[in-house]
């Protein structure tokens, strides 16, 4: 049987390796108890190693260091192309739908087919211009402070506008998402943004690859409770999802 030490230098190394480490796995893999597990788990986030979840861990995020949304095009293409494919199919005939910001939400934009109908009502300013060429689509777009590094804007001016509608479908995009914590993103008056988008809006849609899951971002956008259905690729982690679906949330997996 392995020691403290040689089950915590495991348990890194496949932190390293995929991201997250599942209890269940790392108890089979270790010859362990479950109950063992989750103490080297907590041992390991007292040390700030990593951060726990429910019946996994993932590595400590990031997420709070913003990243240029230039950047952040160039990864997950693929993933991101599936998912904003599958959004496309839930437009409908006179939707009013917000498109939040975010490269994953951007990638959806470019993909919208309908050629009925609709009002997008948006913060980012690279989904306005995509879609100015659309004429079927109106365009709302949302005022205030430019954020620079997402190419979107924040702030009151923003906020005060989406206080006085009410749209059917938001999609959204997120930094990461946690089974205690919920939805997160990078800046938290983009987090305070999309408080308002979630009110105005009567389905939620969250569109975001599998590296975001088990992660957690600076700023909180909501608890899982207020989210209708996600949109993410295969390699989600499995019990996260079993998890989602258990509370009545749609999950898709492209």
């Amino acid at each position: 049987m392995r020691n403290i030490a040689q089950r915590h230098k495991i348990i890194l190394a496949e932190l390293e390796k995929d991201g997250y480490v599942r209890v269940r796995d790392l108890s089979e893999r270790l010859e362990v108890s479950e109950v063992t597990i989750r103490k080297d788990l907590k041992e390991l986030e007292k040390r700030r190693m990593l951060i726990r979840t429910h019946g996994s861990a993932s590595s400590v995020s990031p997420l709070a260091i913003d990243r240029q949304i230039d950047e952040k095009e160039k990864v997950h293409v693929n993933e991101k192309t599936r998912i904003a494919e599958a959004a496309n199919k839930l437009l409908q005939k006179n939707d009013r739908i917000i498109i939040a910001s975010g490269t994953t939400v951007l990638t959806f934009a470019q993909m919208i087919t309908i050629t009925e109908p609709i009002t997008v009502i948006t913060p980012s300013v690279k989904v306005s211009h995509l879609l100015s060429y659309k004429p079927n689509i109106d365009i709302i777009q949302l005022g205030g402070s430019l954020r620079k590094s997402s190419a979107s804007v924040i702030g009151p001016y923003a906020e005060s506008l989406l206080s006085e509608m009410m749209c059917s479908k938001l999609f959204i995009g997120i930094d990461g998402l946690d089974l205690d914590l919920g939805l997160t993103t990078s800046n938290i008056a983009e987090a305070h943004l999309n408080h308002y988008m979630i009110k105005a809006a009567q389905e939620v849609i969250v569109l975001a690859d599998s590296t975001k899951f088990g992660k957690r971002g600076f700023g909180k956008i909501c608890n899982l409770n207020q989210i209708h259905h996600i949109i993410t690729d295969r390699d989600a982690p499995g019990n996260i999802i079993q998890v989602l679906r258990e509370k009545g949330i749609e999950v898709t997996l492209v």
